[in-house]
């Protein structure tokens, strides 16, 4: 099993964001158990060492709340989550637009560019 990551970033903090994206796309809910640390490390092929540190990562950014004796939850806090989410698009939104003009589009280009894609995959 396990993972294929990116050497160019600490392992950890990639799994910090599959979880986040989880929670953006609904498949963890606001009160949802995370797997155990266990199940986690041999999921993504990693020292459960790893898996605490995402825990306590995600538990630091106030994404996830530890139950003592049953776990780590998905916190039921929506603002907390709803602001994850805008926060999520908002770096992509940016990082897309770096990637776009560092390659020489104006502005103008990429917002047509984008309608245009948005058209096309609507039929």
């Amino acid at each position: 099993m396990g993972e294929q990551f990116d050497p160019n970033q600490p392992i950890y903090l990639q799994i910090v964001q599959k979880v986040i994206r989880q929670i953006v796309r609904g498949d963890l809910r606001p009160g949802d158990k995370l797997k155990s640390v266990r199940e986690m490390a041999v999921e993504y092929g990693v020292n459960p060492n790893t898996v605490q540190r995402v825990n306590s990562e995600l538990e630091r950014m106030g994404i996830v709340e530890a139950r003592r004796g049953q776990g780590m939850f998905v916190t039921d806090h929506e603002d907390r989550l709803t602001a994850l989410r805008k926060e999520l698009m908002d770096g992509q939104i940016t990082q897309f637009i770096k990637d776009m003009r560092e390659t020489g589009f104006s502005d103008e280009e990429i917002v047509e560019g984008v309608k245009r894609y948005l058209d096309l995959k609507q039929r």
